[in-house]
């Protein structure tokens, strides 16, 4: 039986793999993205499969449709694009959380939420687990996305308690991999770029704050395992890679893997960056019998194969 699926951001870059892996496990997908960061080159090459659908449309608007399931990724995810309109990425995240949850009740649809590690802010404790209510500045400037989920977490968890809506909450770590955009400012596709144009790379910082990159494939493959849950586990569950990295060593392993003649530069470290970013994901372990398989080098031979063609 084809479940009827729902992925808002869908044109992103989780999204755009999202919609590829349901459709490739024999469910219709309607995907909804306003394009304000997702690319419609992400998702051209499923617009000949008759069970996929795309719908141009913002969340922070209501939207009406009959679906069995909704994963809610619609969310401006790197520093540069959430802080560009930071108004219009804390709506995102909240009135859109609204309309979808609105949507899951009416129809009765189990809806995912990609929240975010972000939610922990810049950690006191380490690695972070699920319990932790983590540190967040709530007038700094990346306050629009880390309030702006939290926020989301919040209704989804009333929405679940006062109306039986069935939910899933995911946490989501650094992820990586093919169709990041160039220009998103986010740290692995900042590094290939600069790398693959022979330009300094930059680091924020003296480059010993730590990142867990997790490759896509693997990010997916949790998020899918979550959604088909029963009931009874909603989360949050974090969903990364624990090995931890420091930024150094990712720009050391970057100009590695490409060959550039590229230096590392420093510049200073923004405003409220985390100094440590790890996942504790005994509980993805114990209740969806995942972790990643990809190492960091493997994924990102592959990011920077995807990177060459759309660069050079």
């Amino acid at each position: 039986m084809k479940k009827k699926i729902l992925v808002t951001g869908g044109a992103g870059f989780l999204g755009s793999h999202l919609c590829e892996r349901l459709l490739n496990e024999g469910n219709e997908v309607i995907c909804l993205d306003n394009y304000f960061t997702g690319q419609k080159k992400n998702i051209v090459h499923l617009l000949n499969n008759p069970y996929f659908e795309m719908i141009r449309h913002d969340v922070t608007m209501p939207f009406l449709i009959e679906v069995d399931e909704i994963y809610n990724l619609a969310c401006p995810a790197s520093p540069i694009h959430y802080q560009y309109n930071a108004i219009k990425t804390i709506k995102t995240s909240v009135m859109g959380a609204i309309n979808m949850l609105g949507l899951a009740k009416r129809v009765k649809a189990k809806i995912l939420q990609a929240s975010t590690s972000e939610v922990y802010g810049d950690p006191i404790i380490h690695p972070q687990t699920e319990e932790y209510w983590g540190n967040v500045n709530p007038i700094g400037i990346r306050a629009c996305y880390d309030e702006g989920k939290r926020c989301a977490e919040a209704l989804f968890m009333n929405y679940h308690r006062q109306n039986n809506v069935k939910i899933k909450l995911l946490r989501i770590f650094n992820t990586y991999g093919p169709r990041m955009h160039p220009h998103d400012g986010r740290v692995v596709s900042n590094f290939i770029v600069q790398a693959l144009k022979g330009e300094d790379i930059t680091i924020y910082g003296d480059g010993s704050q730590t990142r867990s990159f997790c490759y896509v494939d693997d990010l997916l493959e949790a998020m899918i395992r979550l959604m088909n849950t029963g009931d009874n586990f909603i989360g949050p569950v974090n969903a990364g890679n624990p090995n931890e990295f420091t930024i150094k060593e990712l720009a050391e392993t970057i100009i590695k893997l490409t060959g550039t003649k590229s230096k590392i530069i420093k510049l200073p470290l923004p405003e409220d960056d985390p100094t440590q970013r790890q996942p504790d994901i005994t509980l993805a372990k114990k209740e969806l019998k995942w972790e990643p398989k990809v190492q960091l080098e493997e994924g990102l031979i592959k990011t920077i194969y995807y990177f060459k063609k759309v660069i050079l």
